[in-house]
């Protein structure tokens, strides 16, 4: 395993929790429109980490349940901040 693919697992395993944490604590604190922009930033490491998944371990639910969520999160940023 070469040493940039190496830094981006390990970015991913620390992205992961501390994004979707944070998530959770913005719409905790009545800051959902923020809580889907901080929802959204974690998305590319879960898109990234389920697409392991799937190739090591055939996990085809993680990977498509995480690209409806990507959708809906998606969907709830247009709602929040261009309409």
């Amino acid at each position: 395993m070469d040493k940039n693919k190496s830094l981006f697992n390990t970015l991913t395993q620390v992205a992961i929790p501390v994004l979707t944490v944070g998530t959770q604590i913005a719409i905790a604190l009545k800051y959902p429109q923020w809580g889907l922009v901080i929802n959204l930033i974690s998305q590319p490491f879960w898109l990234y980490s389920s697409w392991k998944a799937y190739k090591k371990a055939g996990q085809i639910g993680l990977l498509v349940t995480t690209i409806m969520v990507t959708i809906v999160i998606s969907l709830g940023i247009i709602n929040y901040f261009f309409h």
